[in-house]
């Protein structure tokens, strides 16, 4: 069932719903650092910066900055001076040498196929199939299949069903017109943001065969006449001129830093001066201990994509070397939130 009526939200809070679904790979990757990395105990005896860690222990820097990151979040380790050390808990349940140590507990798990799968994206830093099979490609190939692309991308629509409406109410837009929708899926936040901000009319951007998908979900939310569908790919094709919005919702996650730093140059290319980026997302505090939530789903992105969750600081500092100013931070819904910047010239 589509959403049509994209002012409204629901009553209850699916919050938890969320984090069961984005958590899913979280254990998985605790189990693997206990089990085959024995990364607590060497810790214990090495404290080490993110580099030290990586090199030693033969794994890649994106995998290990989110596995790091989800154990800040847990209280499993803590950084000093730029240092990772275990904490008092880790001390007591996750080293060898502890008299309460876990790990014949945790390792019992080992076994599991998609702890294997992890160690493998650990050491090579590529993402795995999706959803872990083996019959499967990985997530930026499987989407050129039609049927996936249509059950991924109705799955994201799902979710933008509860989270976009809240977008639209959150971000006031009075003094723009145009908006472009950057791999906007379904396009159901820019349809929600044109809902509740009438004034606006919107573009998205998609390649084959989402695209299609695109038209035929604005066309059952009787949209067609305020947005339209641009095909193109975002990492060959300049962005279409003439706009003076650009909106990421759920994109720059599923990229390393290098492909995002690509996205927001073409975007600070083709904006119109005076023009807003807005970049809707789950982010990771400043200091990157946090929300439990998004460090959870930031192990998901890893795992799945070429991708991770990026804290506030380092989207300010991508953004700020882009050329953007005026880069601000609003909360949204379920530990999402909107980053906005502006171009000013």
């Amino acid at each position: 069932m589509i959403l049509e009526n994209l002012t409204e939200v629901p009553s209850t809070d699916p919050s938890n719903l969320l984090r069961l679904r984005d958590s899913v790979y979280s254990a998985d990757l605790f189990i693997t650092a206990v089990a085959h990395l024995d990364l607590f105990s060497w810790l214990d005896k090495n404290p080490a910066d993110l580099q030290e860690v990586c090199s030693s222990l033969q794994i890649e820097e994106r995998p290990t900055d989110v596995m790091l990151t989800l154990f800040k979040s847990l209280d499993l380790i803590e950084e000093k001076e730029d240092l990772y050390h275990p904490t008092e808990l880790s001390k007591d349940h996750l080293i060898e040498s502890s008299p309460w140590f876990l790990g014949p507990y945790i390792s019992s798990l080992e076994g599991r196929p998609t702890c294997d799968e992890m160690l493998k994206v650990l050491k090579t830093g590529k993402p795995a199939n999706w959803g872990a099979k083996k019959d499967e490609k990985e997530w930026s190939l499987a989407m050129e299949d039609d049927k996936f692309a249509e059950a991924f991308t109705e799955g994201m629509d799902s979710r933008g069903a509860y989270l976009a409406p809240v977008l639209a109410k959150t971000i006031d837009l009075s003094g723009y017109s145009r908006l472009l929708d950057i791999a906007g899926a379904s396009g159901i936040y820019s349809s929600a943001i044109v809902s509740q901000q009438p004034h606006l009319t919107a573009s998205i951007l998609e390649k084959p065969p989402v695209d299609r998908i695109a038209k035929r979900s604005i066309n059952k939310r009787k949209m067609s006449d305020k947005i339209g569908v641009i095909s193109g790919d975002m990492f060959k094709d300049e962005f279409p001129g003439g706009f003076d919005l650009h909106l990421f919702s759920n994109v720059l996650h599923d990229w390393d830093i290098k492909e995002v730093k690509t996205l927001l140059g073409n975007s600070y290319r083709s904006l119109n001066p005076g023009g807003r980026i807005m970049i809707h997302d789950a982010h990771l505090n400043a200091e990157k201990n946090g929300p439990l939530s998004v460090a959870e789903y930031s192990v998901l992105l890893m795992f799945s994509t070429e991708g991770r969750c990026y804290s506030i600081s380092e989207m300010e500092g991508m953004l700020d070397e882009t050329g953007f100013s005026e880069i601000k931070q609003i909360p949204t819904v379920a530990d999402r939130s909107v980053i906005t910047a502006e171009k000013l010239v």
